[in-house]
């Protein structure tokens, strides 16, 4: 099995924004994504008053990535231990569907393997011990 990279993924109820904000001025670079729930297809049904929340920041860090997101009406309420989520890019479909399955046995799938607005091909779930995972394969890399 061949991960391409992993990385921390956080989540927030709200402060996105000014959290990355603060860790861009602690480690410099610029972000290589920042998107809105406003940026969202209209089929997702964000509320209004969550269209300015933070869906997606990637803010390069040597050679991982720290990524975030805000929590949205559509989510669980947010958690000490839910908070975060262990991100893996992979090379494949096939390796995606394969850690998935084997990072959620005895756990829980919360977004099976599909293909996203945002082009690539991802999931989620929750190990038996309550971690969180995202496994994603970048559509057109292979």
């Amino acid at each position: 099995m061949a991960i391409d990279a992993y990385n921390i993924y956080l989540t927030f109820d709200g402060d996105c924004r000014p959290a990355f904000e603060f860790y861009r001025g602690v480690f410099g670079g610029d972000f290589q994504v920042l998107s809105t729930f406003a940026d969202a297809p209209p089929d997702l049904d964000v509320p209004d008053s969550h269209k300015d929340r933070v869906m997606h920041v990637s803010l390069p860090i040597g050679r991982s990535v720290l990524m975030g997101s805000d929590s949205s009406a559509v989510s669980p309420p947010l958690a000490a231990g839910n908070n975060f989520s262990v991100s893996l890019d992979t090379g494949s479909r096939e390796e995606s569907d394969d850690l998935l399955a084997k990072l959620s046995a005895g756990g829980t799938v919360t977004m099976p393997m599909e293909t996203t607005f945002w082009g690539a091909y991802f999931g989620m779930c929750i190990d038996k011990f309550g971690i969180s995972w995202m496994v994603m394969f970048q559509l057109g890399d292979g």
